[in-house]
């Protein structure tokens, strides 16, 4: 891991988009390798401190993203890396086809950075809200995807992401977020991070949702319920052996995202938990419905994603346990 990383202090709230353009223009003093491709997006992303940094190393589509992921493909076959940082609504859902069959059918090395994502989105209202990216992007083959908790976590992450071969998608969350890690180390794709164990239920979480479960834990704590708390930073490959190791130790599980309860890690734990260790199972997200404008704390509330709902999702899961 890069020991050039600066890392903002533990408890700030940050956005992870900050984190995000920290990152770049970290790595982009330490290599020539990649390239940052924009659809006219890139003040909303973080990427701009990248391409201040730059101006010689970013391709400008405008608002055109399918042109944009389909010239990322091309791009990749000279040996460098391009970028792709946009909206995800608009970057991953306009140009799904050229994600599918241009980079990933292709397995190039393309690495896709998204922000925009959930209700977390909070102002910019539906349209902006993507909630659909991890089940789209989970069914395609090849296709390897990292949620980052926090602005300290996507900074090696992000060199991870850069050092893995082939397409990796990346979501970047938009509001500020509780700092979770002092350093978070090396991050190693297809593997989750165990934050607090426990003995009664384990709350698997991805991006912000991850400080409200350690949150929430704490208070279960004070009813007598031992929770452990799972960074599932990576959700393909997902880690089949923590979920494992947790199955023998807690028997009961909650998992809780900021995106659509079809498809995403709620999805993907479901059906690890049915193939390798049966284990009842409580899925917070986002029901069959789009999102709203409104700030991201009264969206995350409105939408049974907040720290009271992980308390009762846990509380219900345990009367389900054998």
């Amino acid at each position: 891991m890069s020991s050039d990383f600066q890392f903002f202090k533990k408890g700030e709230s940050i956005s992870l988009r900050e984190g995000f353009g920290r990152a770049m223009v970290t790595l982009g003093h330490q290599r020539q390798d990649f390239f940052h491709f924009d659809a006219d997006v890139r003040g909303g992303t973080g990427a701009k401190a990248f391409s201040d940094a730059f101006p010689d190393r970013i391709v400008q589509f405008g608002i055109a993203e399918q042109n944009m992921m389909a010239a990322s493909a091309g791009f990749a076959d000279t040996g460098l890396i391009p970028v792709v940082v946009g909206f995800s609504a608009f970057t991953i859902m306009r140009a799904h086809e050229m994600l599918r069959t241009a980079v990933c059918y292709g397995k190039r090395n393309v690495k896709v950075c998204c922000s925009h994502l959930g209700v977390d989105t909070g102002p910019d209202g539906a349209t902006a809200q993507m909630i659909e990216d991890l089940g789209t992007c989970r069914t395609i083959p090849g296709l390897k995807i990292m949620v980052p908790s926090c602005a300290n976590e996507i900074q090696p992450m992000f060199e991870a992401v850069l050092n893995e071969p082939g397409p990796v998608y990346m979501r970047i969350g938009r509001s500020p977020t509780p700092i979770l890690y002092e350093n978070p180390g090396p991050i190693q794709i297809g593997k989750g991070d165990l934050l607090r164990e426990g003995t009664d239920v384990t709350i698997i979480a991805c991006g912000s949702r991850v400080y409200a479960s350690l949150d929430a834990a704490v208070k279960l704590q004070e009813q007598g319920i031992s929770a452990a708390v799972v960074n599932m930073r990576s959700i393909k490959p997902l880690d089949i052996e923590l979920i494992t190791r947790l199955a023998a130790q807690t028997g009961a599980f909650v998992t809780v995202e900021d995106h659509s309860i079809h498809g995403g890690l709620g999805g993907a734990v479901a059906e690890a938990l049915a193939q390798y260790c049966p284990a009842p199972l409580e899925i917070l997200g986002i029901q069959d419905k789009f999102g709203r404008s409104g700030e991201h704390h009264e969206l995350f509330a409105l939408y049974g994603i907040s720290e009271a709902d992980i308390i009762e999702a846990a509380q219900r899961v345990l009367k389900r346990k054998k």
